[in-house]
């Protein structure tokens, strides 16, 4: 048992510091020799880099026999990916499917071309019973030809790209005309000082011949100009205010269903409230006078507004041809479009709100939407259970297909940079394990892993998995005795 004990505690050492943590070996050799269990395993560099190998292959092959596993028993589904490059500094290929947060592919390419993406995503996707539909990316040529032509899905565009353009064509002017209004004010406003004590002096000291010089004109003027030094700032600060709130309106825009009532958004209401925000900040730009680069970044974001009115049809029709297929009642079909989906749909939208008043009131608005089908009377009183749990199967995943961001691969390759960058180069081992232990053995609060999410079905134990495969270093050589030192000076005083 004792032995059993040290295995583990020393594999358990290797996996959270070299695996789930950004640690080397050296901490690992530390950490045996502060505990003092290198009297029982060896603490050499050159013995754990052999283990942190093994562990790695292990994973690595873990992953693949795992994904073939699953693969087997894994109903057919179609999904929605989010799709982007990192550089570390070779160009890596990330692509995850968002709802289970599974990292389909994650390897080193030769470039980001189309062909590159078309041919990884074709060996990522080997084996499995999915079809990509979908796409959530920048506006990356190489991606976006691959997911239009090459994989014939919808190509989504991703929100944050769309409004990082927009806060880069307009925050750092707008704040720069803010910078000089607020100078031309301080300047301003002790010169109007300045001839207030001019004139005072003037009328209680020693008055010399001649007229007396214009004190009340100079305080007028001057008066005059810090006010309108004082309105120009407030102008700024407004143009800045208008912008910031036209940029957030297009994320409270760009959703299927409205967040305050629940109720459908058609394509067309969402290409107008776009326009609108788009031309409030052309309007402010245009006031403001900026300069013409930054009404190309605007322009250049614009451009995408066609995208996203396209991506609201897209997942109206995809989510009425999977609701009619069930071939529901009228009054059941019809409950299903008015009120699960979208009651589902507000449900996770207030799982990301970022105050917590959005977040009751968006839950409030779910649960208003969601009553009316448990009531005893409801048009789903006479279904039975199996029925019940298809087709909340089904609007699950209706809900689930409006991606209109890629966080989860911007998050991910954030980690991988962090990684890059604490180890100077991740290896393709490397970088297959870490993928492999995302997947399989990181969980979300819910106790669940992405693999778990993706296939249906739960994994086995990555960590029991390598405890069977993966040996410790035995127990340290004696040390020689060290020969004793010569002390040359102790010698010549003799």
């Amino acid at each position: 048992m004792g032995v059993a004990f040290l295995h583990r505690l020393v594999l358990a050492a290797h996996f959270v510091m070299t695996q789930l943590g950004p640690c080397g070996i050296r901490p690992v050799c530390l950490f045996l020799e502060l505990s003092t269990l290198n009297r029982f395993v060896a603490d050499s560099y050159s013995s754990h880099q052999e283990v942190s190998t093994a562990m790695e292959e292990a994973t690595v092959e873990f992953g693949k026999e795992e994904k073939g596993r699953l693969a087997k028993e894994m109903e057919p589904k179609k999904v929605t990916v989010c799709q982007d490059e990192t550089f570390h500094p070779e160009t890596c290929l990330v692509a995850i499917e968002p709802v289970s947060n599974f990292i389909l592919l994650e390897r080193y390419a030769s470039n980001r071309k189309a062909e590159e993406w078309t041919a990884s995503m074709e060996e990522a996707v080997e084996g499995l019973p999915v079809e990509v539909i979908q796409s959530t990316s920048d506006e990356g040529r190489g991606i976006l030809h691959h997911v239009e032509e090459d994989l014939g899905a919808h190509h989504s565009p991703d929100l944050f790209h769309v409004q990082q353009e927009l806060v880069r064509g307009t925050s750092v002017a707008l704040e720069s005309r803010k910078r000089q209004a607020q100078k031309a004010l301080e300047e301003a406003t002790p010169e109007v000082i300045h001839h207030q004590e001019d004139k005072e002096a003037y009328l209680t000291g020693h008055r010399g011949p001649g007229r007396p010089p214009k004190y009340d004109q100079r305080i007028q003027e001057a008066q005059e100009n810090k006010a309108k030094a004082d309105e120009i700032l407030q102008t700024a600060h407004a143009h800045q205010e208008q912008v910031k709130k036209a940029i957030q309106d297009i994320s409270e825009v760009y959703h299927p269903y409205d967040t305050e009532t629940g109720a459908p958004k058609s394509a067309e209401e969402v290409s107008s409230s776009l326009e609108k925000c788009f031309s409030e900040i052309e309007e402010v730009a245009s006031e403001a006078s900026l300069p013409e680069r930054c009404f190309k970044k605007i322009k250049k974001a614009k451009r995408i507004v066609v995208d996203m009115v396209a991506t609201i049809a897209f997942f109206f029709l995809t989510v009425r041809a999977k609701v009619e297929a069930l071939g529901l009642p009228i009054e059941v079909e019809k409950a299903v479009f008015q009120n699960l989906i979208p009651g589902i749909y507000l449900l996770m939208v207030s799982e990301k709100a970022k105050s917590a008043e959005q977040k009751h009131r968006l839950r409030s608005l779910s649960e208003d939407l969601l009553a009316p089908l448990k009531a005893r009377d409801g048009p789903f009183c006479n279904l039975d259970q199996e029925d019940k749990r298809l087709i909340e199967q089904v609007a699950e995943e209706c809900a689930q297909l409006f991606q209109r961001s890629s966080s989860c691969v911007e998050g991910r390759n954030g980690q991988l940079s962090l990684r890059h960058h604490s180890m100077h180069r991740i290896s393709n081992r490397k970088l297959a394990a870490l993928t492999t232990v995302h997947n399989y053995f990181v969980k979300r609060s819910d106790g669940t892993t992405a693999a778990e999410r993706f296939f249906g079905a739960k994994p086995r134990d990555l960590f029991e998995w390598l405890l069977e495969r993966v040996n410790i270093p035995g127990r340290p050589a004696q040390k020689r005795s060290q020969p004793k030192r010569k002390e040359y000076l102790s010698a010549a005083a003799i």
